[in-house]
């Protein structure tokens, strides 16, 4: 079992170990998701990798001294006889790590992902299937198109202003429930489990 958590890039330490295009997808998504400041290791970059990462390239693969300033590392296109013990070391000095598509070696899992403004959908089969998570993620993406930023910016415009007010959370909950009804946003039956409900 696995527990989901959204970690906010601001405050943790991040990397991508590895050489090849796998590394590279794994750090354009770091930088995608707001990590400006995460880390490429890679001992063997091509000139995309060169290119894209700049002086966020590390030409190497991370050393302890290197590890001890992180705090979650991906590793990424190393044969397993480099990539194990490299994740042993980062979990000897408290690193959480993902070693890509070899779910012993993982602390956690890279779910898949839909992002829309500031509404993150996220898909994970627990590592067992990420081909079908990426069967999710596709359908997700086409039902939950690029209006859906500014819906949720909407939203969370009139919610810290109904917070200036001193609405209730149940309240503003509810006024959330009525617009979302309203305009259809989601699946009828879900609206109508949304709406509120008629008092008496």
């Amino acid at each position: 079992m696995m527990i989901p958590i959204a970690l906010d890039p601001r405050f943790a330490r991040l990397a991508v170990a590895g050489n090849g295009a796998l590394a590279l997808r794994r750090f354009r998504a770091l930088r995608a998701a707001g990590a400006a400041n995460a880390l490429l290791f890679s001992d063997a970059p091509d000139d995309e990798a060169v290119a894209e990462a700049g002086d966020k390239l590390r030409r190497a693969v991370p050393g302890p001294d290197d590890l001890a300033a992180l705090h979650v590392l991906w590793i990424v296109d190393l044969p397993r006889d480099r990539a194990e013990p490299l994740a042993a070391t980062a979990r000897a000095l408290r690193l959480l790590v993902n070693v890509e598509d070899v779910p012993p070696l993982c602390d956690f899992h890279s779910v898949a992902e839909v992002r829309r403004g500031d509404l993150l959908l996220t898909i994970s089969t627990n590592g067992r299937a990420p081909g079908l998570a990426g069967m999710i993620r596709r359908n997700l993406e086409l039902r939950y198109g690029a209006e859906w930023a500014d819906r949720v910016a909407e939203i969370g415009s009139l919610r810290a202003a109904w917070q200036r007010e001193g609405v209730s959370m149940p309240e503003a909950a509810k006024r959330i429930a009525a617009i979302a009804a309203d305009r259809k946003w989601l699946c009828d039956r879900v609206c109508d489990f949304a709406a509120p409900q008629p008092q008496g």
